[in-house]
């Protein structure tokens, strides 16, 4: 599926951590230079210098507290930049994009997040829906995470890949993803379908709810089907990231059997 155009950004964030600047040299996503930490020692270190001289950009050494007091954490793997922040795909467009893959072989899939607050949770689901081929993902403006330093590292990479799109309301959304022909499923601890019952195969959208709240009831109610994941134990829902991998990997299973 032909990828969505992105709208342009002039602001300049910090990226930090050996995958996240690899995936954005890689897509053409340049910082002025990058700055390495005295002592150093990943081993893709050098895969990451050898590319950035390919590109053209510079590197500097500095302390490693210096990357600390940059970062506000340790956690940067001796690596930082600044770049372009992420750019969020057109979402006209990107459901137009949807729209006209829908009867190709695989079907269509995306992924529609209702208010997912924290960063981590965002990034380590866009990780998941670019790794299981996802074709996109929405979030609403208001009232959810955005895409930031946390996402882009978290994310490893995927905000350089995967179309992230905004929109203002997410019923009107499912609308037009229905008059696209795509089937809207919820997930909900409540739904008597099982996750796995549903056919992944068709051209379909995968709703998450936010952490703690679940779906909004107007979202819940303008979905298709609801699935849930079963739970054994007693605690009585998955953290969010983790409900969307198994979701997405058993879309992925179905459509590698189909």
């Amino acid at each position: 599926m032909k990828k969505s155009a992105r709208r342009p950004s002039t602001n300049r964030h910090l990226v930090y951590g050996v995958n996240p600047l690899l995936e954005a040299l890689r897509a053409g996503r340049l910082p002025d230079q990058i700055t390495i930490a005295e002592g150093a020692r990943d081993e893709r270190l050098r895969e990451l210098i050898d590319l950035a001289g390919t590109c053209g950009v510079s590197i500097k050494s500095a302390p490693r507290a210096t990357l600390d007091r940059e970062v506000g954490n340790t956690h940067h793997q001796g690596v930082i930049a600044r770049l372009a922040a992420p750019e969020y795909a057109d979402a006209d467009e990107l459901l137009d994009t949807v729209g006209a893959a829908v009867g190709s072989e695989p079907e269509p899939l995306v992924v529609v997040l209702d208010g997912i607050e924290d960063p981590r949770n965002l990034g380590a689901i866009l990780r998941t829906a670019e790794c299981a081929g996802a074709d996109g993902v929405f979030i609403p403006e208001r009232r959810a995470a955005g895409l930031n330093e946390t996402v882009a590292k978290t994310s490893a990479g995927a905000v350089e890949y995967l179309p992230i799109a905004r929109v203002t309301n997410l019923s009107v959304l499912i609308r037009q993803l229905k008059e696209r022909n795509l089937w809207v499923i919820g997930t909900s601890a409540d739904a008597n379908l099982d996750y796995y019952d549903w056919d992944w195969t068709r051209a379909s959208a995968i709703v998450l709810g936010g952490e703690g709240t679940g779906l909004h009831r107007l979202v819940s109610e303008h979905c298709d089907a609801l699935v849930r994941i079963p739970v054994n134990g007693r605690i009585e829902s998955l953290n969010v990231s983790v409900a969307a991998g198994i979701v997405l990997y058993e879309a992925l299973r179905q459509r590698s059997r189909s």
